[in-house]
């Protein structure tokens, strides 16, 4: 009897583990948005393809399925990996389903060290009823080649781009000690006029 009642379990596990691939839908369409990027950034492709195309190199390389469904072993971990993440981005998928598409956001750090590194926050729902299994991951250089040949630098951006506050900044600073000047110059040329004609 017990023998019996291991093997309608083994045989359970063995059909959730054949259906699981199926319900795993990857994501048809993401963009990616960061520094030293001027608008989002669409990922073409396809995100059930595997390593072919940049949008099945992105969710290959950077444990998107992983991080949305349940799995085991789980290549996922809750603590950040490391402390050298560099500048973060943010992707955004668009995955089909069952009840509709739903909107998954990762952050994706192309350039961490000593590999690029991804994170999904648990709990962010799709397909109505379901959640985001989260967590850290730890890729490969393959992610970082994907992403630059997509569009991103291959090197991290400077810090001083034009669109970051403190260049803003420089700008206004430059700009106040010209009116300055200017002010103290219109101010050198009335003085004379107005001893010239009071005299």
């Amino acid at each position: 009897m017990r023998r019996l009642i291991v093997l309608a379990a083994l045989a359970t596990l063995a059909t959730l583990a054949a259906t699981a691939p199926a319900a795993a839908k990857g994501p048809s369409t993401a963009s990616i948005t960061g520094p030293g990027l001027d608008h989002g950034l669409p990922i073409k492709g396809e995100g059930e393809s595997g390593p072919g195309t940049p949008l099945g190199s992105l969710v290959q390389f950077g444990g998107f399925f992983a991080q949305v469904f349940d799995q085991i072993p789980d290549p996922t971990t809750r603590a950040q990996p490391t402390a050298d993440l560099g500048p973060r981005y943010q992707v955004v998928y668009r995955v089909p389903g069952p009840t509709g598409t739903s909107t998954i956001v990762q952050d994706v750090y192309p350039y961490a060290k000593p590999s690029p590194v991804t994170y999904v926050r648990a709990g962010q729902r799709f397909w109505g009823v379901n959640r985001t299994h989260g967590g850290w991951f730890v890729s490969s250089d393959g992610l970082k080649t994907a992403l630059v040949e997509a569009g991103l630098p291959k090197s991290p951006p400077a810090s001083g781009g034009g669109s970051f506050p403190w260049a803003w900044s420089g700008a206004g600073a430059v700009a106040v000690v010209l009116l300055v000047l200017l002010a103290l110059r219109r101010r050198g040329i009335v003085r004379p006029r107005t001893l010239r004609t009071t005299a």
